[in-house]
């Protein structure tokens, strides 16, 4: 990789979610939408919602800043500014998750054992209410007691289990679900349809998987939360209706996906012209650092300007923690230690993470 010129020698001494003048501050933190009242997040409620829906320790944020092309609010992993490494999940995060000061995505699979706690059904397409619906009806008659969150374009069905289990055995009991009823699961072919969380049925060891925004939060698309349906709209309420659900256990679903085959790898004709599709999409959307940053300056064989991070809290007055590359502009540097990642998020083009 090309080293850039250190044009400015200052000791990276910020790790993400530092506090600086004496407040806690994150570069992702955003005020709750105006109007709604504001609800004490207590330890209890930080500790069910982990035993609910934390299934490990990483997870991805949500830009507070719309991208300046498409508007939508992605997602990434934060990382640490020495190390470079993802930040761990705390109950500090999940708080401030709950109290709307950021947005979270989580994801299902432990790569450790590779179990889930919960499954997803995610919907958002034209009559995807209806096949929630039919999908709601037919897991209660198994004796399952999922949930219904509403979303932004559709909603999501979640069905909590009494343990982690085999994210490929839940796979395979909501596979066939969906084909006794005829809904459709996007891919194999399919544009639209149901997407299934777990998306895999085993992730590699320092693999991710697929995350999904974390229920009870607020989508900063919408600015606003969107709740699952039989519980009061506040935190607490939501919590315990969650809690009291029946948890679906090891030996039920044994018996569920008795005789029941797997899913198939979708490789069809189609989905590979769609995932060309994305990465044509992809390259016309190239992140260009020029374009989001200030006037620049030359020093020896880099530009110099104030960095979009530093800028959000006041800092780098004289405009020269940020170098990048002449000969190739794909290389920047923030001589303060804020990383890519806290850059890109910065000017509303942060390194996208899948998050449904």
């Amino acid at each position: 990789m090309t080293k850039i010129e250190n044009t400015k020698r200052v000791t990276a001494t910020l790790e993400a979610g530092q506090i600086l003048n004496g407040k806690q501050k994150e570069r992702c933190a955003i005020r709750p939408p105006e109007g709604e009242k504001k609800e004490v997040i207590s330890p209890h409620l930080v500790q069910d919602y982990c035993r609910l829906f934390v299934n490990r320790q990483a997870y991805t944020l949500q830009s507070a800043r719309p991208h300046p092309e498409t508007g939508r609010h992605y997602y990434f992993t934060p990382k640490k500014m020495r190390t470079g490494a993802p930040v761990e999940l705390t109950e500090s995060t999940i708080r401030r998750h709950l109290d709307g000061e950021i947005t979270i995505g989580l994801y299902a699979i432990n790569p450790e054992n590779q179990r889930c706690k919960w499954l997803a059904i995610d919907a958002d397409y034209k009559n995807a209410m209806e096949d929630l619906l039919k999908l709601q009806y037919r897991l209660i008659q198994d004796g399952v007691e999922p949930a219904l969150e509403m979303s932004r374009r559709g909603g999501h069905l979640w069905i909590f289990l009494a343990r982690p289990l085999l994210a490929k055995d839940c796979r395979v009991y909501i596979h066939h679900i969906a084909l006794r009823l005829g809904v459709p699961v996007k891919g194999s072919g399919r544009k639209d349809g149901i997407e299934v969380f777990p998306k895999h049925d085993a992730i590699e060891p320092s693999g991710f998987g697929s995350a999904i925004r974390g229920p009870l939060g607020i989508h900063r698309g919408a600015n606003r939360r969107f709740w699952f349906h039989g519980a009061d709209y506040t935190v607490e309420a939501q919590i315990a209706y969650l809690n009291g659900l029946r948890k679906l256990t090891e030996q039920e679903l044994e018996v569920l996906i008795a005789g029941k085959e797997r899913p198939k790898p979708d490789n069809s004709p189609q989905e590979r012209s769609t995932a060309s599709g994305r990465r044509a999409r992809t390259a016309r959307l190239e992140f260009r650092i020029l374009e989001c940053v200030g006037p620049v300056r030359k020093v020896g064989r880099n530009y110099v300007t104030r960095c979009p991070s530093c800028a959000e809290f006041g800092h780098d007055r004289s405009g020269d923690n940020l170098a990048i590359l002449i000969r190739d502009p794909r290389f920047y540097k923030c001589w303060a230690g804020c990383t890519k990642e806290m850059i890109r998020a910065a000017v509303g083009r942060p390194i996208r993470t899948e998050v449904a």
